[in-house]
C-alpha cells in the first residue's frame, strides 16, 4: 500500500509540469501572434476605398493594401497612390494620386498639368477633364513653385474629385502610406500602376520661346 501511494504521489508534479509546459507554449504563441501582428500593422494597412474619385484606376468598394514604411525610407514620388489626411480634417482618409513634387512648377491650364513647363501625359484619366480646369493660383502666369515638403495631389476622376484643387498642397506628414496592391474584387487582384504619368521631354515648354529652325 504504502508503495502504491508512492508512486500517486510522484504522479501529480508530472502533471503539474505538463500542464505548465502546455501553458507556456499556448503563451508563447499567443505573444509571438500579438509581436506579427503588431509588426505587420506598423507595415501594411488595409484601405478600403469609398467613392469614385479615383475611377478608373480604383473602384468604389474596392480593397487595397498600403505600405506604411516606405515613406520612412524615401519621399513620395510622382504618380504615388497615397493615403492620407486632408490639411482640415483629422478624422478622414483621402486617397489621391501624387501630381507635383516640392520645388517643382506647377501650372494647370484648361485641364492639362505644366510640370516646370513641360505637359504631364497622364493615360489612367478616365473621360475628358472638364470640372476645374483652372484653379487659381495654379493657372495664373506661368505657375506657381511648390513650397518645399509640400505635394499637389489629385484624384484621377478630375471632375468628381475633391483634392489639392480645393484644399490646397499637403505636407509630408499628412501622407500615411503608399497604396501598393488591390485585393478584392479577385478579379482585379494585383497591381494598381499599370498606367503612370510621364513628364514629356524637349526643349520647347510653356512659357519658353519655341526655335524654330530657318532653314
Amino acid at each position: 500500500m504504502a508503495a502504491q501511494h508512492e508512486q500517486a504521489a510522484g504522479a501529480a508534479p508530472t502533471e503539474r509540469s505538463a500542464g505548465s509546459s502546455v501553458f507556456r507554449e499556448l503563451a508563447e504563441v499567443i505573444g509571438l501572434a500579438v509581436i506579427l501582428y503588431v509588426g505587420i500593422s506598423f507595415v501594411v494597412q488595409a484601405v478600403h476605398v469609398e467613392g469614385l474619385s479615383m475611377f478608373e484606376t480604383l473602384d468604389d468598394n474596392d480593397y487595397l493594401i498600403a505600405n506604411k514604411i516606405d515613406y520612412r525610407l524615401h519621399a513620395p514620388q510622382r504618380g504615388d497612390i497615397v493615403i492620407l489626411r486632408p490639411p482640415t480634417d483629422n478624422s478622414r482618409d483621402f486617397i489621391k494620386r501624387v501630381i507635383a513634387l516640392p520645388g517643382e512648377k506647377l501650372l494647370i491650364r484648361e485641364g492639362v498639368v505644366y510640370i516646370n513647363g513641360h505637359k504631364l501625359d497622364e493615360p489612367y484619366l478616365p473621360e475628358a477633364w472638364t470640372i476645374d480646369t483652372n484653379p487659381a493660383p495654379w493657372s495664373l502666369g506661368d505657375g506657381k513653385v511648390l513650397p518645399p515638403n509640400e505635394y499637389f495631389v489629385m484624384g484621377d476622376n478630375r471632375n468628381r474629385s475633391q483634392d489639392s484643387r480645393f484644399f490646397g498642397p499637403i505636407t509630408r506628414d499628412r501622407i500615411d502610406g503608399r497604396a501598393w496592391f488591390r485585393i478584392w474584387p479577385l478579379d482585379h487582384f494585383g497591381n494598381i500602376y499599370d498606367k503612370v504619368p510621364t513628364l514629356e521631354t524637349g526643349q520647347s515648354a510653356v512659357g519658353q520661346v519655341r526655335l524654330v529652325a530657318s532653314a
